[in-house]
């Protein structure tokens, strides 16, 4: 069961494809039928011809013409007829793919020879090497080619092309890239570069640059930092680091290639041309700071500093230029015939229109301080020194700094350089010398001080005798004074008796006068008194009299103001009550006043005959009302 099973399987797989081999078979065979795939090519080889020339030329390997062998015609993708299995090989080879960043180096194995003294084959027209057959109908020459293939996918027929893939040219960014080209004409007798050629894209159109007449060798034109299809067989490319002009500095040009230009110099300069730009020598035109693309090989470019630049003569000091990292400290011999050391500083200044002139003469800057600055210094201090003695060197440091300042700038303006300053360092005399001023110099301190003390002993001793005399004076003048207090106590005693007998008279008088003004004042004091007393009690007695007068006055007017009073009220009352009923009221209000009890709880009642009745109710009343009154007016107090 299952083995039917798997015979059905295989039945339904293996019988269309077999019938997909057939067909093909059967179309390739009866219908000579090829199907090239979209990713590839086909490439053709002819077993015999039927008719015809079957012989390819000589020192060929691919056909043409029809001929046998390997054609140069290749099957893009699709359907082709008349490829018969028996007369013609199909084989199917992939696209030709150069990735980004690559690019494609063909050798061609077929094709005519190159000429003499070539190394590499000339383009020809041939869709980038894609159609062999236009490649070798055009001329297309055997080996190497200048063409390269650049990134992309192609149909390469590999039975005539070889492709070998490398890397583009590469130049980094503040690089130049040198090159060296390995085909073109010989360069020119007297030049180590060839001349700049143009239009061929920085070298990257090697068919335009050879047939421009581009040399072979070192190239002056250099290539920028950038991406290049350069092809290494014909060029070398070396990558250098731009130039670099720092800030304070120049860059005098020497160049080693170019034509021969007019010397700028002028008449008076001897020493060299000076040229324009892009002719061979001196530039006159230095470079400022920058970056330049310059190459080393055909241009050398001399810093020249335009700020002040020291130079020091010291051993144990360099400044960081270097120029005078050789100078060391300068001995020299006096008249006395001494040896010391002294260490200078030159200041000097080299302008930037100065500088080509500077470089011309003398090559570099090490040159001018080996050549002018270094003997013109150490010269002039030797010179200066054997004309006068240690000492004296030292004493007239400033006016030999000064001397020398001027000397030795007037010998460097021969040399197109300035001298700012010319400055005398540290000056150190030999030990024994120095011993020996030492010493005197120790001596004659001592003398100085001998001198100083014995100087001071004399002022001690006339200072001991002037304090002897001073303390005998003393003594005299003690004496003196003395006598002269005597005098001045028995001169102040009879003064003192005069005064005392002055003053108690004067006592006595101011005693007497004063009881004599006291008794007249006593006097003055009592009468004063007694009128006084006088008059104070006339004052009183006429204040009591004005008192009682206006006392009785008052009180009178009261009086009669109260009987008026009382009169009008009674008058008022009697008409009121009549005369009966107000004497009644009267005498009740006595008996009430001067509580008088007639008797305990009255009674009060009318007469039997009612004559006075409602008269004696009312009075009997009255009374309860002032009695009651004066019982709570009792308890109150």
């Amino acid at each position: 069961m299952e083995s039917t099973i798997v015979i059905k399987w295989l039945i339904l797989i293996g019988l269309p494809v077999l019938c997909i081999v057939l067909y093909r078979i059967i179309l390739r065979f009866f219908f000579g039928v090829v199907i090239v795939p979209e990713d590839k090519i086909g490439l053709i080889t002819k077993k015999f011809v039927l008719m015809g020339n079957q012989e390819l030329p000589e020192g060929r390997i691919i056909a043409t013409d029809g001929q046998a062998g390997f054609q140069a015609q290749t099957l893009a993708p699709g359907v082709y007829f008349g490829k018969w299995i028996w007369q013609y090989d199909v084989t199917f080879q992939p696209f030709t793919i150069i990735p980004t960043g690559k690019i494609g180096l063909v050798l061609a194995k077929d094709g005519t020879e190159l000429q003499q003294g070539a190394i590499l084959a000339r383009r020809v027209d041939c869709d980038a090497f894609q159609n062999a057959e236009a490649f070798l109908r055009n001329g297309g020459q055997k080996g190497r080619q200048t063409a390269i293939i650049t990134p992309g996918s192609y149909r390469i027929n590999t039975f005539i092309f070889e492709v070998e893939m490398t890397d583009m040219i590469n130049v980094p960014d503040n690089s130049v890239g040198i090159v060296t080209t390995m085909e073109g004409k010989a360069i020119e007798n007297g030049q180590i570069a060839g001349k700049i050629i143009p239009d061929h894209n920085n070298f990257q159109d090697t068919d335009t640059f050879l047939a421009k007449g581009g040399y072979k060798g070192l190239q002056e034109q250099v290539i920028l930092s950038g991406s290049y299809f350069l092809n290494p067989w014909f060029v070398k490319v070396e990558t250098r680091q731009m130039t670099e002009i720092p800030i304070s500095h120049v860059g005098v040009v020497i160049s080693y290639v170019g034509n021969e230009g007019e010397d700028l110099s002028g008449v008076e300069f001897k020493h060299g041309n000076i040229v324009g730009k892009n002719y061979k020598g001196v530039w006159a035109e230095p470079l400022g700071p920058g970056k330049y693309p310059i190459n080393p090989y055909i241009m050398k470019v001399e810093y020249v500093p335009t700020t002040n630049l020291v130079l020091n003569w010291a051993s144990a000091r360099s400044e960081a230029h270097q120029l005078d990292k050789n100078l060391s400290t300068i001995t020299v011999r006096s008249k006395d015939g001494f040896t010391f050391n002294l260490d200078v500083a030159q200041i000097i200044h080299i302008p930037a229109t100065e500088a080509p002139k500077v470089i011309a003469r003398f090559g570099n800057m090490s040159n001018l301080v080996t050549q002018v600055l270094e003997p013109t210094i150490g010269n002039y201090f030797r010179n200066s020194a054997q004309d006068s003695e240690v000492i004296d060197f030292l004493k007239s440091r400033k006016e030999r700094q000064e001397s020398a300042k001027e000397h030795i700038g007037r010998v460097l303006e021969q040399y197109n350089v300035f001298g700012v300053d010319t400055l005398i360092g540290d000056i150190v005399p030999p030990e024994s010398l120095m011993k020996t001023l030492t010493d005197r110099k120790i001596a004659e301190e001592q003398k100085v001080t001998y001198d100083t003390q014995m100087r001071a002993q004399e002022t001690r001793q006339a200072l001991e005798k002037e304090t002897a005399i001073a303390d005998i004076q003393k003594e005299i003048v003690k004496a003196d004074q003395g006598v002269l207090i005597a005098e001045r106590i028995a001169d102040a005693t009879v003064k003192k008796a005069t005064g005392d007998a002055d003053s108690m008279r004067l006592q006595a008088n101011a005693e007497a006068d004063r009881m004599k003004l006291m008794a007249s004042g006593e006097a003055e004091k009592v009468r004063l008194l007694a009128i006084a007393e006088a008059e104070r009690t006339e004052l009183i007695a006429k204040a009591d009299a004005e008192k009682i007068s206006l006392t009785g006055n008052a009180e009178a007017e009261k009086i009669l103001a109260i009987g008026k009073s009382s009169a009008e009220s009674y008058k008022l009352a009697v008409e009121a009550m009549g005369g009966n009923n107000f004497t009644q009221l009267k005498v009740m209000e006595a008996i009430g006043e001067q509580r008088v009890k007639i008797m305990p709880d009255v009674l009060i009642s009318g007469g039997g005959d009612g004559t006075n009745g409602p008269i004696s109710g009312l009075l009997g009343l009255k009374l309860l009302e002032e009695l009651g009154n004066k019982k709570n007016h009792t308890s109150n107090d």
